[in-house]
């Protein structure tokens, strides 16, 4: 049987599996599942992963996507544009199966992951299968924002990978502001309050992107509030970048973007290589689309290379099209000078909603081609995508509350 191979023999089969077929692995026997979730194996397991890229030529690449409320692996073709679903991230605990995930953030190839009714936060790390599922301080708040990211340190081995979850809202349950920003601690297994007083606001649906640790966000100056019986003018409110810092568990200063936004405009964030953050702006009301990579960005610094792509909708669409606020969830490819964003589609404005999730491949030139990722069952969730890359990195494991 197969099951009675040399353990060598059976490390160095099980390793050249792809990540998705983890899961069969571990449910064939107790001999395997100890195996595949040895130290020295997921080593073996992600070099043989990152070798097989490189021989690609990066024809095809991989990313995470969460689509109704599912989180899976798929496979990029850009050459010939096709985004296939290679299977579901493997979990101990199977949480793509039993729990809806209504939001992803990634960092070194960990995954924080949202629950849809927002009760529940689980940090997963879909190479070992390792699941910590977090216990709130007191509750969690479906106007939760969430960060993922970890000290300064080389070594992955020392970094201490941390959670950042805060809320700054007016809140009709308690009439009045609802401020909260507080750290958890992975390796700890504990919260803290941190002190925040802000002079600025981040809206529900602007999604943080993670480089080297640390969490960076589209974010605005904070409107003060408003006088019952008196009408607010809103015509121009500074917006810029800002960060969290995960070593001085502090935001740091506003940092210039290439561009100004206002209410309605929609601005989604991604990273490059996990080194360098993209930016997509488009106007409301407006057609084209633009995008900005990062040629240097820290806590406290960033440039910004010349404008990377530019496309105009309308002619490629033929009707004025706009990616929503709420979505525009996107990755870019630099050799290729192409983004690929995901939405809806938008076929017939007759239609009460979306039918179809939708991944919006543009480039230089007028290129454009879509590709369906499925039906849209739920008109609420809107596709999110995030690069993906294999980690050895070792979380302590706790059930579901």
């Amino acid at each position: 049987m197969l099951s009675n191979l040399p353990r060598d023999l059976a490390e160095d089969v099980l390793s050249r599996l792809p990540v998705t077929s983890l899961r069969g692995v571990r449910s064939t026997c107790k001999k395997w599942n100890r195996l595949s979730t040895n130290r020295s194996f997921i080593m073996k397991h992600i070099g043989k992963a990152n070798a097989a890229a490189k021989n690609y030529h990066r024809k095809e690449f991989q990313v995470v996507m969460m689509i109704q409320y599912r989180v899976c692996l798929f496979s990029v073709n850009l050459l010939n544009p096709s985004i296939d679903c290679i299977g579901k991230l493997v979990s101990l605990d199977d949480v793509a199966d039993r729990v809806e995930i209504s939001k992803i953030f990634h960092c070194d190839g960990l995954l924080l992951c949202i629950t849809r009714d927002s009760s529940s936060l689980v940090v997963w790390n879909p190479c070992s299968g390792q699941t910590s599922w977090i216990k709130p301080m007191n509750s969690y708040h479906k106007l939760d924002r969430y960060a993922l990211g970890h000290e300064k340190k080389d070594k992955y081995s020392l970094r201490s990978y941390k959670v950042l979850r805060f809320l700054d809202d007016y809140v009709s349950r308690v009439k009045g502001l609802l401020r909260e920003f507080e750290i958890y601690d992975l390796n700890s297994d504990s919260w803290k309050v941190v002190d925040v007083n802000p002079d600025w606001d981040i809206q529900y649906h602007q999604r943080g992107v993670s480089l080297m640790g640390n969490t960076y966000w589209f974010a605005h100056e904070k409107l003060p509030p408003a006088v019952q019986g008196q009408v607010r003018v809103i015509s121009d409110i500074p917006d810029f970048l800002l960060c969290f810092d995960f070593t001085t568990e502090s935001f740091g200063p506003r940092l210039s973007l290439p561009f100004h936004a206002f209410y309605g405009d929609t601005v989604t964030l991604s990273s490059v290589r996990e080194e360098h953050l993209a930016v997509l702006f488009q106007q409301c009301g407006g057609y084209t689309v633009k995008i900005w990579i990062s040629s240097k960005i820290e806590p406290n610094a960033v440039s910004w290379n010349k404008l990377f792509l530019a496309v105009d909708m309308k002619p490629l669409t033929g009707l004025g099209f706009q990616f929503l606020v709420i979505g525009g969830s996107f990755f870019v490819d630099e050799k290729k000078k192409v983004a690929v964003v995901l939405d809806k589609d938008r076929g017939c404005r007759g239609k009460s909603r979306p039918t179809r999730n939708i991944a919006y491949i543009i480039g230089k030139k007028g290129y454009f081609k879509q590709v369906d990722l499925g039906e849209s069952i739920d008109a609420g969730c809107w596709p999110l995508v995030c690069s993906y890359v294999p980690s050895s990195v070792q979380i302590k494991q706790a059930a579901p509350p």
